[in-house]
């Protein structure tokens, strides 16, 4: 039987309406499945992608790059974080003193002020010939957390270090060498630490130093990016909430690649860069230069570094 063209054109629509209702059936299937909806006033920016369900801070971009070297590609780049600061510091204004130190002539505005970072493996160190050379502040080790069973353990040296420290007039913090693999073992790291320095009198921070370790396994290896931030902020939170200044450590290649440097801004920065000067992009509030310094009273080579704020003169307020 034939159609005539009116129940032509008819048909045709009605199978037309039915391929709209199946292709919206499916989109909203696809997008509920997904979550992968786009708010119409998204940051053009932002990659958003069906399955990730938060913002990613890598793609909030102020149009600046940061320029790397690769042996490979040679000259690469990284796109810079809009919400990050900037470092303040110009290097050219970094110069080295007659004693091995160096210190910062800008005027900006920051301090500058000599430190060392000391443990157990300095042995007996003579604070007051520390002192007489110009150390101003000593950043000594808390502890650590082996990375391989994970145990938690004082440096022996902690108690004499801070109390000769502070009896030379030097102002004192402390570091925790971290192998924490989720926030709950980075708080028991803190809480170690705020236990025993407790009674003690620290101007300078309570710091974070999870590091990698290279050539070798540790049990730190699988952390994730999320996970070192999570460590990183539970860290922090738990210093500051004991009424002491939180800090993270961090060497300049982990700060770029592993680092989720948005998440941890607010807190205070110390920088492990062994070169003439800083190259690092974003804001840092200390700078660790060399582990080969030479200071007097202390044998052997020892860590130094410079100040940009001066933290014992607000924490001795």
């Amino acid at each position: 039987m034939k159609l005539n063209k009116l129940n032509l054109f008819k048909a045709i629509a009605l199978l037309e309406g039915f391929v709209i209702v199946g292709l919206a059936v499916t989109t909203g299937v696809f997008v509920s499945k997904y979550n992968a909806t786009v708010p119409a006033n998204a940051d053009s920016n932002i990659r958003i992608r069906p399955y990730i369900d938060k913002e990613e801070t890598f793609y909030q971009l102020n149009g600046e790059k940061i320029l790397v070297h690769n042996d490979t590609m040679g000259e690469t780049f990284i796109p810079v974080f809009g919400d990050v600061p900037k470092s303040p510091v110009e290097p050219s204004e970094i110069v080295k003193d007659g004693n091995g130190f160096v210190k910062y002539i800008g005027n900006d505005g920051l301090q500058s002020k000599i430190g060392i970072d000391v443990s157990e493996y300095q042995g007996v160190i003579d604070w007051e010939k520390v002192k007489a050379a110009g150390v101003e502040f000593a950043i000594i080790r808390a502890g650590y957390r082996t990375y391989g069973g994970g145990v938690i353990t004082l440096d022996n040296s902690l108690i004499t270090n801070i109390d000769g420290a502070t009896a030379a007039g030097i102002d004192v913090g402390v570091y925790f060498f971290s192998q924490a693999t989720t926030a709950e073992e980075a708080i028991e790291e803190a809480d170690a630490v705020l236990d025993a320095v407790a009674g003690r009198k620290i101007t300078y921070p309570i710091v974070f130093d999870w590091e990698i370790i290279y050539d070798d396994s540790a049990r730190t290896d699988k952390v994730t990016v999320e996970g070192l931030a999570d460590c990183c902020v539970a860290f922090c939170e738990r210093v500051k909430s004991a009424g002491y200044t939180p800090m993270v450590y961090q060497n300049a290649s982990t700060s770029t690649y592993k680092l989720d440097l948005p998440r941890i801004k607010d807190y205070d920065f110390w920088l492990a860069e062994y070169t003439d000067f800083p190259t690092f992009y974003y804001e840092y509030d200390m700078w660790q230069y060399t582990s080969t310094g030479e200071v007097p009273g202390i044998e052997g080579d020892v860590d130094l570094n410079i100040s940009f704020k001066d933290f014992g003169a607000e924490n001795n307020s």
